[in-house]
């Protein structure tokens, strides 16, 4: 699944889209006015208070001031209230100054005999009585002050969802209508699915047509597939098809750590949906809130299951003219509430599988629209080598292929760019600083010669991509092999062509070195597992015949492993684990066989490898045809 990336719509909060929006705006301007005034007249007010002490900048003691005027340095005295200004003669320089002091609180009788005494003019003034609002405004602004500041810190950390005044408010992302919108044309494969949810867009395109039908709207929309396969991406272009409100958000995000705040958010977000009908929510991940009620071995979570009771009854509780649809995805569809499931809520159930062949050339197509190509590169070959990679994958390897052809100063990605991010997406980055022995090497080169010559001489392997002996992340070498075509339907016979090709390095390890090592361990795994699944689900062991023992995969979380048990006998158990034996025994001796009829071309591929520690499979071809003279064999890919 894939998007080619133009402007996106921009994301909102649904508290933007709240209804008193004009009336906001003017109480903010109002408040923003009367904050000014009060700032205004608490700074007069404090001006006021000190501007005389401002012209008389000079303060002095009493005691200085009697000195200065039995001195007759005072010339002149100004007196308000208990304060005395004065100016008076200081220092050496017989400059006059200003001068501030007040009279004791157990006044002075004898001050006024002696300025008559001394001839000093003196001034009076009445104290000025204080302004009763002056007094109201002093002590009232400061409180003011605090519950202003505070109350702009709420509406902040409201508006941002992290305050106690949002701890219930939906934290959904709307997005709006816009001519740059995502639908299904920027949308590669996947046309099952695109199909399926078509029908949800004409219900909100045309709802009277289906009405009038009596059909009743598809509630819930269940997209279920791998990560990486463009399940979000499907739903934001049923979003744009329809041109309705789309509100988006994860279930991680109904999640608190107090109790009834996520139901609180399922609430408002319904809420929102429906004041915007028709609209599309679209919750991202529902496991996190949908997992089975009571399960596990803890019990249940209170929060969880409380945030999921509501989201069952606020899709139970739709009404028909509500008009508003929900589509939810997850990757887990085994854990969910079978709730959720029923006919009425999650009634429509999608599966958004991994990309085949075809959907991966449109991927591809898609997502090298902004880049430069070269000549050889072939998408084709891409998209044929690239199984189980999801859309994400893809955009991934063609990002990777772009940073190495930055790195080298090109523009233009060539095929050698692509085939190297390829590699390390599969296998890893190439390990440096590790120094193989000529030992070890050697018998990593005659490993991977055997799975080579192994794939090439089976009827029904898949044909070889190329051999590589150079150290990466996951393993030391491999042999890489391409799938053709997509399979849906496997026989025992390429199965068993599968297993005996994991067997080829360690029969190449036994018959050239008569040794063992441990490179062989993933094979082994994988060949077992295989096998074992051979037995148990498919019903291919010779000697049990057709029957299926293995029982459903079960997640041990939810408490149902530990409880189930065998449905077979000891006696069966050992059955099984010998033509689980037999099957592993017959892949490598025919292994071990092929690769001694195939000695020469083993030793001389091996040799190449050590050399070049990567060729191609045509270039395996060519050797064991050299060898064994000309005769039919199986192709290459990308052989002539």
């Amino acid at each position: 699944m894939s998007e080619n990336d133009p402007k996106p719509p921009r994301p909102r909060s649904t508290e933007d889209f709240r209804p008193d929006s004009g009336q906001n705006r003017s109480s903010n301007m109002w408040r923003l006015i009367i904050f000014s005034l009060l700032i205004a007249a608490g700074v007069q007010i404090i001006w006021s208070s000190q501007a005389s002490d401002e012209v008389y900048a000079n303060k002095t003691s009493y005691s200085s001031f009697r000195q200065l005027l039995a001195e007759d340095k005072v010339s002149e005295i100004r007196a308000t209230g208990d304060k005395l200004e004065f100016k008076a003669v200081s220092g050496n320089q017989n400059k006059k100054k200003s001068f501030v002091t007040y009279l004791p609180a157990f006044g002075d009788k004898k001050l006024l005999d002696l300025i008559e005494e001394k001839g000093v003019p003196l001034k009076t003034r009445p104290e000025p009585e204080p302004s009763p609002l002056g007094g109201i405004v002093a002590f009232v602004l400061p409180w003011l002050l605090i519950f202003g500041l505070g109350y702009y810190a709420l509406r902040k950390m409201s508006k941002r969802g992290s305050g106690m005044m949002g701890m219930g408010k939906s934290r959904a992302k709307l997005y709006e209508r816009t001519d740059e919108k995502t639908g299904f044309d920027d949308v590669a494969g996947a046309e099952n699915v695109k199909n399926e949810l078509k029908e949800v867009v004409d219900y909100l395109t045309s709802p009277k047509r289906f009405k009038e039908a009596g059909a009743k709207p598809p509630k819930g929309v269940l997209l279920v597939g791998p990560p990486g396969t463009g399940k979000t991406l499907m739903a934001r272009a049923a979003a744009g098809e329809s041109g309705v409100p789309f509100f988006s958000i994860t279930g991680s995000d109904f999640m608190e750590m107090f109790v009834g705040v996520g139901a609180s958010r399922v609430r408002d977000l319904f809420k929102d949906a429906r004041k915007h009908s028709p609209s599309i929510i679209f919750i991202d991940e529902l496991d996190s809130i949908g997992r089975r009620r009571g399960a596990g071995l803890g019990g249940g979570h209170d929060e969880r299951e409380q945030t999921l009771n509501q989201l069952l009854s606020e899709m139970d509780g739709f009404e028909p003219h509500e008009e508003v649809i929900v589509i939810a995805a997850t990757n887990r569809p085994d854990i969910l509430d079978q709730a959720l499931l029923r006919p009425g809520r999650f009634n429509r159930r999608i599966t958004v599988d991994l990309p085949k062949q075809k959907s991966r050339r449109a991927i591809l197509d898609v997502h090298s629209r902004n880049k430069k190509l070269e000549e050889d590169v072939n998408l084709d070959d891409i998209a044929r080598s690239t199984p189980g990679f999801s859309g994400a994958d893809l955009e991934n390897l063609l990002n990777e292929g772009a940073l190495l052809a930055g790195r080298e100063g090109r523009t233009h990605l060539c095929a050698a760019d692509l085939e190297q991010a390829r590699d390390k997406i599969i296998l890893g980055l190439e390990r440096e600083g590790v120094a193989l022995s000529e030992r070890e090497k050697q018998l990593v080169a005659y490993h991977e010669a055997g799975h080579a010559i192994v794939a090439a001489r089976a009827e029904h392997a898949d044909p070889i991509h190329k051999v590589s002996i150079v150290p990466r992340e996951k393993t030391m070498g491999v042999t890489q092999l391409v799938i053709i075509k997509d399979m849906y339907v496997y026989p025992r016979e390429y199965l068993i062509d599968k297993i005996t090709v994991m067997m080829g390095g360690r029969a190449a390890e036994q018959l050239v070195f008569e040794t063992a090592t441990t490179g062989a361990y993933n094979d082994l795994t994988q060949a077992t597992r295989l096998a074992r699944k051979m037995v148990l689900s498919w019903g291919m062991g010779e000697a049990l015949g057709h029957v299926a023992f293995e029982e459903p995969e079960e997640h041990v979380f939810l408490g149902s492993e530990i409880s189930n048990q065998r449905q077979y006998s000891e006696q069966t158990a050992r059955e099984i684990d010998e033509e689980i034996r037999d099957i592993a025994r017959e892949a490598y001796l025919r292994a071990e066989k092929t690769l001694s009829e195939e000695s020469s071309s083993l030793d001389e591929i091996a040799a190449e490898l050590e050399e070049h520690e990567e060729i191609t499979g045509a270039e395996v071809l060519k050797i064991l045809e050299k060898n064994q003279g000309k005769r039919a064999l199986p192709r290459a890919a990308g052989a002539e």
